[in-house]
Order: structure tokens, then C-alpha cells, then sequence
């Protein structure tokens, strides 16, 4: 049977994945947008349409058995910090069928078609979806994705988050990847293939970049993208390093797995600096290929490339540094290197970012060099490693 577009769904949609500035809740005024968390969501009380009773962790979607590309969606539900588990927290999700329809659906949920669903964090926040992989929307220049709403316990609003997409999607360009929100963290998919399935990983920060979110008064000083965004892409000048003489991206080239980038800017302590220094290359060594680290030396007090580039020439040699790559820019501001991006303060002594597949998973401000806080770095790299770390990347045609 053939199918029939419905134009008014199709803009529903549209304006569902266009971060939903212009969604409301049904017929709420204005002011009151400004009050419920979220600001208001065009399709998110329909989670509550047709949900079971008892919600687990892990579901299957309608869709498994159907045509597509099967897709796991799998990940953790966090507290606002991106470190705590939250369990117990409803996340309801729909999507397109593999022809890039809302098809099937029925009733009040028409809108959202027959591939809907819900899980529930466990004691650990782990959740699992096992579906399909949405198809892109007709003669549309828009990217797949699948939607989610969030209902958290103690919380009476649901909100939205970024809708999940695919870094694979060729519709997903440049100017569309800047445009994000970040709402609950950034929903860029990067899937890796178990044999007849892909799986990507997904944590949800909550509360992260959403409008009027409560959360507690900290006065403590401001640095970096939150955990639970990605980390961008940057061009620092090599001083030091496998890179030395180049201009080459961190992420860009070594994202895929665990790395750190340690920031300085203003306030350099150096004899800090070189112990946590010391401990990167050692955490280099040990994880192989599994671990990036980077200096990135950002004073912009009486900066000097050609003076910049020999101190971090002097540094590498003095400290006997192989894996450990030594960076600077001119400034933390600076927008030709891109490094504004990464929103760093350059008051702070330090920012260490950790990444993994690119996405931010830790991070500490004015981190002193010793033996207790170089083991909480250590810990993070040993507790976030999961059963698809080592998976190959998918290979294109």
C-alpha cells in the first residue's frame, strides 16, 4: 500500500528536532513556559499515553522484527554532576520506521507512530533500547533521529533532550552539529557493529542545559564544557609530542578512545604542572593506545609563539616525555585555533577534560597534583571502559 505524507506531522516533527525552541505545552501561556522545567514540550505528555505499569531497564522496541538496521541504544542516566547514577528515572522514546515514516501509530499517539517505548534507570542508572535504526525523512534535508522525553521521580515535569542522531549521517553537516543544545547532553550517536547489530552509547545528564532545572547555589569557580557534552574539535601549534610541527585536532585524530587534555592558562604553577604531567605520560604508557593525553598551554600574557614553542620544547626534553603531547595556543579566546569552543577560563590554575568517543565523561577544575586526585583520574579511565570499548570501527562502503 502506498503511503501518504501528512504535512501537519511532518512539521510537528520538524520543529520537535530543531531543538523545539518554538514548542509548547498544550495551550500554556508564556509565563508559564518560564516556569516548568523544560520550558514546555510539544509531544512529551504523550509519554504517558498507553505507559505499562512496570517500566524496566531494559526494552524492546515494536520495530526489532521488523525491516532495518537493529540498533542498540545503550548507556547511563546520570545526576546533574555526570558522575552519579539516577535510578528510577522514565525515558520514553519514538521514532521513524526504516522508510522514515511515524507509521502505524494509532489514537492520541498517531503522531508519534508505532515505534514508542519506555525505560526505567535501575539501581545503577543503566538502560538498554533495542530497536531499529531510524530512517532519515523523506526529501527532507534533516538527519535520522529518534526522540526522547524524560520523567524523572521527584520531578512533575517531563522535558525533552537533544533528539539522538548518527555521526555516521551524512545530513548531519557541520553548521547542524553547532546548532545543538546540549539539552541532557550531546545526542551525537557514534555506533560501533556486533555482528548484525550496531550499538551506540548514550548517557543522559539530568538537567543539563535545560531551562529551569533546580539546582544548588555553587559559587566555586566556572571552567569548560560540561561532562556529558562533546568534546570539540581544535587546532592547537604541536611544541612536543607524536604531533610535533603540526596543527593536528586531539579529538579528531585520537577520539575514539579514552583522552585527556589538561588546560593552562593564566596561572601556571609549573612544578604542578610537571607532576601531573609525569603521572600523564605513566597513564600513556600503561593504556597503550587506549589513552591520548595533551597539554594545552593557553597564557596569553606576553605571548610569544616562537618563545611559547622552545619553553614546551624544554619542558618535553627535560621531563622525557614520549606519549604526552605538549600544545599551546594564544589565548583560551582564540577563534582561529577554535579553542574558544572548549570554553575554558583562563583565571582557573587547571581543567582536565576526559573524554571517550569524543564525548565529555570527567572533569575537574584547580585539580592539585597529588596522590589521592591523580587516583581519582586513574579510577575514572578503569570504571568507564565498557563491553563495546574495543569493537572495530564500522567500515563504509
Amino acid at each position: 500500500m502506498k503511503r501518504t505524507w501528512n504535512i501537519g506531522l511532518i512539521f510537528l516533527s520538524l520543529l520537535s528536532f530543531t531543538n523545539c525552541n518554538a514548542q509548547t505545552r498544550n495551550e500554556d501561556t508564556p509565563t508559564r513556559n518560564n516556569e516548568i522545567i523544560g520550558g514546555g514540550c510539544d509531544g512529551c505528555e504523550l509519554m504517558y499515553v498507553g505507559m505499562p505499569k512496570n517500566i524496566h531497564s531494559v526494552d524492546t522496541s515494536s520495530a526489532w522484527n521488523e525491516e532495518g538496521q537493529r540498533l542498540l541504544v545503550t548507556g547511563k542516566v546520570l545526576k546533574l554532576d555526570g558522575i552519579t547514577p539516577a535510578p528510577n528515572v522514565i525515558v520514553y522514546y519514538w521514532q521513524t520506521d526504516n522508510n522514515g515514516y511515524y507509521s502505524g501509530g494509532k489514537g492520541k499517539t498517531e503522531r508519534h507512530g508505532h515505534i514508542r517505548g519506555w525505560v526505567k534507570s535501575d539501581e545503577h542508572g543503566d538502560y538498554s533500547i533495542y530497536t531499529i535504526r531510524p530512517a532519515n525523512y523523506p526529501n527532507a534535508d534533516m538527519p535520522a533521529h529518534i526522540h526522547l522525553s524524560i520523567k524523572e521521580p521527584e520531578i512533575d515535569d517531563e522535558y525533552y533532550t537533544d533528539g539522538l542522531v548518527f555521526d555516521d549521517d551524512i545530513k548531519l553537516t557541520g553548521d547542524k552539529r553547532k546548532k545543538f543544545e546540549n539539552r541532557g547532553g550531546s545526542g551525537i550517536l557514534r555506533v560501533l557493529i556486533d555482528k548484525e547489530m550496531q550499538v551506540a552509547e548514550h548517557n543522559i545528564i539530568l538537567g543539563l542545559n535545560i531551562p529551569n532545572y533546580p539546582t544548588s547555589t555553587n559559587n566555586s569557580i566556572k571552567s569548560g564544557l560540561e561532562i556529558g557534552e562533546d568534546n570539540p574539535s581544535f587546532t592547537p601549534f604541536h611544541a612536543w609530542g607524536p604531533d610535533k610541527g603540526t596543527r593536528t585536532c586531539p579529538v579528531c585524530k585520537y577520539g575514539r578512545y579514552h583522552g585527556i587534555v589538561y588546560f593552562v592558562g593564566n596561572n601556571p604553577n609549573w612544578a604542578e604542572i610537571k607532576k601531573w604531567l609525569i603521572f600523564l605520560e605513566l597513564e600513556s604508557i600503561k593504556r597503550e593506545k587506549y589513552l591520548k593525553a595533551y597539554f594545552v598551554y593557553g597564557n596569553e600574557k606576553g605571548y610569544s609563539k616562537s618563545n611559547r614553542q622552545i619553553k614546551l620544547e624544554q619542558l618535553g626534553k627535560e621531563l622525557n616525555l614520549k606519549n604526552t603531547a605538549l600544545t599551546f595556543v594564544p589565548s583560551f579566546s582564540d577563534t582561529q585555533s577554535e579553542v574558544n569552543l572548549n570554553k575554558i577560563n583562563p583565571k582557573a590554575e587547571n581543567t582536565i577534560i576526559i573524554y571517550r568517543h569524543r564525548n565529555i565523561i570527567g572533569k575537574f577544575i584547580d585539580l592539585k597534583p597529588t596522590r589521592e586526585n591523580q587516583n581519582k583520574v586513574s579510577n575514572m579511565l578503569d570504571n568507564t571502559k565498557n563491553e563495546y570499548f574495543e569493537l572495530p570501527t564500522p567500515k563504509h562502503e
